[in-house]
């Protein structure tokens, strides 16, 4: 299982939602590219972007973002407000390895589809669950369909993979929601990754044994749950 790094970006400031709710923000002192470093020093070969303002529709983080994937010596894969084939291949133009969609993939498949046959595995669809349901718009709304209804409509996009994330967990380190991800793996294809809850190694654990190829970290990180190398290293992800 592949262990990502997430920063969640937000004026320019590295923040962590809770609930992904914006009125309940936690900001960390690191800098951004001081943080990309650390990851990539103890052994990270990819970083997980959210540009929290553009999910919102909002003046974004670009040149941030941009530094990052120029300099950060990771591969970097960006989410937040990426909702047209011109705002992923403009990312994938400016280096990024891969372009998340979650809105417009779940409002229109079709787009997704047609961006993903256009870049074969750069680009990743988000997944976002709250109460059993898909959330877009910066998590402010919630699409009327399930999970399986969803990854079926995605079945034969040329993704490179898809990042489910539990809206109710996110942020809390209480733990993953296995239910949620034995749902998707028993739904999809394509190669999940597991974001939302993560506050322990052994979550880590669950998280590998419940199917996830990949797992996202960010607050556990940022507070000092654990330190990114003992997640490489534990039980041989990586």
């Amino acid at each position: 299982m592949q262990v990502i790094p997430s920063l969640d970006l937000r004026a320019g400031r590295v923040v962590r939602l809770l609930h992904g709710d914006f009125a309940r923000q936690t900001a960390y002192a690191g800098d951004a590219m001081a943080l990309a470093s650390t990851y990539a020093e103890a052994g990270a070969t990819r970083l997980h972007v959210v540009d929290l303002d553009a999910a919102r529709g909002e003046a974004g983080n670009r040149a941030l973002i941009e530094r990052l994937v120029a300099g950060a010596g990771l591969e970097v894969q960006v989410a937040g407000g990426v909702r047209s084939r011109d705002d992923a291949a403009r990312w994938l133009g400016a280096g990024a390895a891969a372009a998340v969609m979650g809105t417009t993939a779940v409002r229109d498949p079709e787009v997704l589809a047609a961006v993903a046959g256009e870049f074969p595995g750069r680009v990743l669809a988000a997944l976002d669950v709250r109460a059993g349901r898909p959330a877009v718009s910066g998590w402010s709304a919630s699409v009327n369909r399930t999970v399986a209804d969803m990854l079926g409509a995605w079945a034969g996009a040329l993704l490179g993979g898809v990042i489910l994330t539990s809206i109710d967990r996110d942020g809390t380190l209480a733990g993953p929601d296995l239910a949620v991800l034995a749902e998707a793996d028993a739904a999809t294809r394509h190669p999940l990754t597991y974001s939302g809850g993560i506050g322990s190694l052994e979550h880590l654990e669950a998280v590998a044994e419940a199917g996830a190829a990949a797992v996202i970290l960010g607050k556990s990180l940022l507070e000092g749950r654990f330190q990114i190398a003992e997640a490489l290293s534990r039980h041989g992800l990586d």
